[in-house]
């Protein structure tokens, strides 16, 4: 064995992250780390430390350690290459080295950690064949998503299928029912009567039957002479309201989603909806934000992770190069495809390959660029909202939501998600945009098809059974934008076999991930 144990620990001695490449026991290990910082020197720059039984080979990470420990028999040139590998992949992975960061991204370096070492032995491996390994998709796991989503698409038909035959069933009743009415009483106390009873006491449900008051003799109408038509007319009105008040039942399951608020899948729904019309040459430029804030509205954290991804149909249309925009800011990380021309992009933020006579890929969905953005500065946020609720002392509370749009971006399918913990109970006394009480999960939903400059900030006012204010967190929202927070755009593409430019189609996206408060 060579590495035994790869870790990030504090200064302390704290490990924040370990992992072992061979058989030891965990107390074995917290002791090997909790002894290092001990024998480290203040103010010396060293890269070892050899003991009687192993040799740590460390580097410091901002405020952290990034160390190897190793048995004394191991190459000490390849431990330090492992270890510069080893601290590029962290820094990479994570954009501020801090134990936050890392231990929120633990899994995706661990995953790293185990592409480097393999039993203890170093892989012959660089950095960007680490990211390619970890980012690599699962054909297995797509094959499954996609049956997953046609038993689920087939599901909804057959609900919508059996919804449309009950909504059959229920009209053919409805015709059946007045044509008795009016058959029967036309004969009784006036045909003026019988019209306003057929037509204005008649309901599809039975619970709201109310009979007309000129129908004063029941008794003596049903020991009357009838012809045995007008006595099935009769039975057939009864099982008009079963059947109404059984598609009734099945209507809350299978309601036309265009008559409910925006849900999650607004967001999937506007990118099917994007660009029909695709070129031979198409992009999709998505980002996906998430951010959390405390519930006096201050942020937490703010990240964006986005991804260019590039379609081509027409291997005529397979060499070409473009350039990408994006915000003038630092901050920016970007990341390209193995088989990009990375000097170009550093240089100009030009896309090609790294051998220009080689083509992209054809019918593939190709990501070739990605890029991370994250924040802690408040006026980073696109969407603030803040959520004040105050009990009024009688059971239940006083909620005062507000969002206010920070950032120049027109934002569509709003949907502002407030918790109702003592059930759905709700008097709403204000409101910009509309509202949806879901009786199913408790939550009331604050819906505005579009937010921009016209309507910058808004706010809902509602008193809420329940006098706990713990229980209306988190408040969540969803929302989307053809617009995105980084910027980032393609203007023109280059066909380099052809020497011109080149036709191209685009659908931009930002859409929320996890965008919570409180």
């Amino acid at each position: 064995q060579v590495v035994l144990v790869a870790a990030i620990v504090t200064k302390s001695g704290k490990a924040i992250l370990s992992r072992q490449f061979c058989e030891i026991q965990r107390s074995r290990v917290e002791g090997l780390l909790a002894a290092f910082p001990k024998l480290t020197s203040a103010g010396k720059q060293h890269t070892t430390i050899e003991t009687e039984n192993v040799r740590y080979v460390y580097q410091p990470l901002e405020e952290l350690f990034m160390v190897l420990v190793t048995n004394r028999q191991s190459n000490i040139l390849q431990d330090i290459e492992s270890l510069h590998l080893f601290a590029r992949v962290v820094t990479d992975l994570c954009r501020n080295c801090t134990e936050y960061d890392i231990s929120k991204r633990a899994f995706e370096v661990l995953c790293a950690f185990d592409e480097i070492i393999t039993e203890g032995y170093r892989e012959n491996v660089r950095l960007a064949q680490v990211k390619s390994n970890i980012i690599m998709e699962s054909h297995e796991e797509r094959n499954q998503e996609i049956i997953a989503k046609n038993k689920e698409r087939e599901a909804k038909e057959e609900l919508k299928r059996r919804a449309k035959q009950f909504e059959m069933q229920r009209k053919e009743a409805t015709k059946r029912g007045q044509g008795f009415m009016q058959g029967n009483f036309s004969s009784g106390s006036g045909h003026n009567t019988s019209q306003s009873f057929g037509a204005d006491r008649y309901s599809p449900s039975i619970d709201t039957y109310k009979p007309a008051q000129s129908y004063d003799r029941p008794s003596s109408y049903s020991r009357s002479s009838t012809p045995p038509v007008s006595q099935a007319k009769g039975m057939k009105l009864g099982r008009k309201a079963k059947a109404a008040d059984l598609f009734e039942a099945l209507k809350t399951d299978v309601v036309d989603e265009a008559q409910l608020p925006a849900r999650s899948s607004s967001a999937p729904a506007a990118a099917a909806a994007h660009n029909t019309d695709q070129k031979p040459i198409h992009l999709n430029i998505e980002e996906r934000v998430s951010m959390t804030a405390n519930r006096d509205g201050d942020l937490d954290q703010l990240d964006v992770r986005g991804v260019l991804t590039l379609r081509i149909a027409d291997p005529a249309s397979a060499q070409i190069c473009f350039k990408i925009r994006a915000n003038d800011d630092s901050a920016i990380q970007f990341k390209t495809h193995p088989n990009v021309d990375k000097f170009s992009f550093k240089q100009e933020h030009s896309i090609q390959m790294k051998d220009l006579s080689r083509p992209f890929p054809v019918n593939q969905n190709l990501e070739v660029v990605r890029w991370k953005f994250t924040s802690q500065d408040d006026t980073d946020v696109p969407l603030t909202v803040n959520c004040w609720p105050s009990p009024a002392g009688d059971g239940t509370c006083d909620v005062n939501i507000e969002y206010e749009l920070e950032a120049d971006l027109e934002l569509h399918d709003v949907v502002i998600t407030l918790p109702l913990p003592a059930g759905p109970k709700v008097n709403v006394s204000q409101v910009d945009g509309s509202y949806f009480v879901d009786a199913q999960r408790n939550v009331l939903e604050w819906t505005l098809p579009v937010i921009n400059n016209g309507n910058r900030s808004g706010v809902l006012e509602c008193s809420v059974a329940g006098d706990n204010v713990d229980g209306f967190f988190p408040v969540s929202v969803l929302f989307t934008s053809d617009k995105l927070i980084c910027g980032v755009d393609v203007e023109d593409i280059h066909n380099l076999q052809a020497q011109l430019p080149a036709e191209f189609s685009k659908d931009i996206l930002l859409m929320t991930e996890d965008y919570v408060i409180g």
